[in-house]
Parts: C-alpha cells; sequence; structure tokens
C-alpha cells in the first residue's frame, strides 16, 4: 500500500462516501460561516476504500465545524436542528459545533483548559491524532481542503499523536485501540 497521497486524490477518496458528499453540499447550500466536514469520517472512508471495506465501515459519527461569533446555545441548537431536519435522511449521526463556544464547555466536560479559537481550523488544529486534523468545504465550483500534516498518515493508515494543547495519552490509545480493532492494517505510533 502506497503511503503518498496528494490532495485530488484524497478528496475524490473521501468524497466517495455520499454521506460525506451530501453534508459538505448541505453546508455550501446553508453558508454556515467557515464550515466545514472534519476529522475521522473523512480518514475513514479513504481507509475504506484503500482496505476494499464498506464505505462507512467503523465511521461513528460525522463531524461539522462553523465558526460563529454569537456563542449562545440558541443559536448553536439552531443550527444543530436546521441542518438535522435538512440532513436526517441520510441516517447518519452528525455531530455540529461552533467551534466560537468550544472554550465555555470543554473545561467543564474535560476538566482541561481550552483557549478560545479564532476559527474552525483551530479546532481542526486540536485533534488527538494527526491524520484526522482534516477538514473539506466547497469553495467555488471545486472544494477546499485543509490538511496541516498532508494525507501520508491518512494514505499508509498510521495514527500518530498530536501533541498539540490538552494532548491525553489515554485519550489517544483509547481511540487507537478501536480503530485497530477496526482497521487492522493500521499502525500505531505509541504515545509515549
Amino acid at each position: 500500500m502506497s503511503h503518498a497521497m496528494d490532495e485530488a486524490r484524497f478528496l475524490a477518496l473521501a468524497l466517495k462516501n455520499p454521506v460525506n458528499a451530501a453534508i459538505v453540499d448541505e453546508l455550501h447550500r446553508l453558508a454556515l460561516p467557515d464550515a466545514w466536514l472534519v476529522a475521522g469520517c473523512l480518514a475513514q472512508t479513504v481507509w475504506n476504500v484503500l482496505t476494499k471495506r464498506a464505505i462507512d465501515h467503523g465511521i461513528s459519527d460525522y463531524d461539522v465545524f462553523y465558526f460563529d461569533p454569537d456563542t449562545s446555545w440558541d443559536t448553536e441548537d439552531a443550527v444543530i436542528r436546521k441542518l438535522h431536519a435538512r440532513l436526517g435522511h441520510l441516517g447518519a449521526k452528525i455531530e455540529i459545533r461552533n467551534q466560537a463556544r468550544v472554550h465555555l464547555w470543554y473545561p467543564a466536560k474535560h476538566g482541561l483548559p481550552y483557549p478560545p479559537l479564532t476559527c474552525s481550523t483551530d479546532g481542526i488544529d486540536r485533534f488527538l491524532t494527526q491524520n484526522t486534523q482534516v477538514g473539506v468545504r466547497r469553495a467555488g465550483d471545486g472544494h477546499e481542503v485543509y490538511a496541516p500534516h498532508g494525507f501520508d498518515d491518512i494514505a499508509g493508515l498510521i495514527a500518530r499523536p498530536n501533541r498539540a494543547l490538552n494532548f491525553s495519552a489515554a485519550n489517544y490509545a483509547a481511540k487507537a485501540e478501536r480503530w485497530k480493532r477496526l482497521w487492522p492494517e493500521m499502525t500505531v505510533i505509541a504515545a509515549e
């Protein structure tokens, strides 16, 4: 299995999942500010294509980030309800989070500090693993991809810790163990 992948190939494989494609298109139609489909649903779709599994094998949810300076829960809840109403027919668990609000609830939920973010890609930068630090959105007639570490770990089915703020070795180990069960071909780089 080749460990090199460029943006065009990544995008083509990630959008083979009709749920990913539908979410990206709907985010574009809704024109949510700084909205991206992010993380595991993208990388895992690619893994499934590369390992010849069902396109949605192992995908537990589809994460959407957007960034709205209005940090009220009511505003975020309205966005969540609207997106669920428009995408409910997909039968997928879709998690929508306003990245401008994360610092308001994260410390209470996880017991760790979380400084305010300035945009959605700041949230992507804080993901637990480098191979899930990826986002896709429509831009003009095409797509924009955010992938600060590129695509080689995705192509090579490599789980590598991201030592950004709030890194938890225990959470990383649990995630890597789940992935290794689902994709035995995966190489896990230890957190220590």
